[in-house]
C-alpha cells in the first residue's frame, strides 16, 4: 500500500529562482551528491514530456541499479511539477513539487508517494531523509546565484 511524505521548506530567494534551481538537472546531481550518484542523467532544465533512464547508485558505494524518471507534468508559469518513477527497488515513487512566491521569499511544498511493496515504509523514511538533505545545499547553490540569474518565464 503506498505511503505519503510532505516536506515544506523556506527560502529567502525569488521564486522564479528557487524554481531554476529544483528543476536543472545539474542542481539535482549537486544538492544529492552526498546520498546518490548517477549515471547517463543529463544536463538541463527538465521538461514535460521526458523520459531519464539512468543508473542510481546509492552514497556512489552501492551496485548501480536502473531508475527511471518521467516528467507528466511541467508547468513553468505556475512553478509546478509532477513526476512518476521507478526501479531499485520502488515500483512507484509519485514526486509532486510546487514553488510559491511569498513577498519576495518562496515555499517548496512537496509531495512523494510511494509504493515499495513490504518496503514502503523504509522508502518512506529514506525519502524524507533525502529530501530533507536537499535543502541546504539547495540554499548553498541559491546564495551563489543573483536574482538577475533566474530564468525569464
Amino acid at each position: 500500500m503506498p505511503q505519503t511524505v510532505y516536506l515544506t521548506h523556506l527560502y529567502d530567494h525569488p521564486a522564479a529562482l528557487v524554481w531554476q534551481v529544483v528543476t536543472d538537472l545539474d542542481c539535482l546531481k549537486q544538492v544529492t551528491s552526498s546520498l546518490l550518484t548517477y549515471r547517463s542523467l543529463p544536463s538541463g532544465q527538465i521538461y514535460e514530456g521526458q523520459e531519464l533512464l539512468v543508473d542510481v547508485s546509492l552514497f556512489g558505494k552501492l551496485p548501480y541499479q536502473p531508475y527511471l524518471m518521467k516528467v507528466v507534468r511541467f508547468d513553468p508559469e505556475r512553478f509546478y511539477f509532477q513526476s512518476s518513477e521507478s526501479g531499485a527497488g520502488v515500483k512507484s515513487w509519485k514526486h509532486k513539487l510546487q514553488v510559491t512566491a511569498i513577498n519576495g521569499h518562496s515555499r517548496i511544498d512537496e509531495r512523494i508517494e510511494i509504493d515499495a511493496g513490504l518496503k514502503t515504509p523504509l522508502f518512506k523514511a529514506w525519502a524524507r531523509f533525502m529530501y530533507q538533505r536537499r535543502h541546504q545545499p539547495r540554499l548553498d547553490i541559491l546564495k551563489s546565484l543573483s536574482p538577475e540569474k533566474a530564468i525569464k518565464l
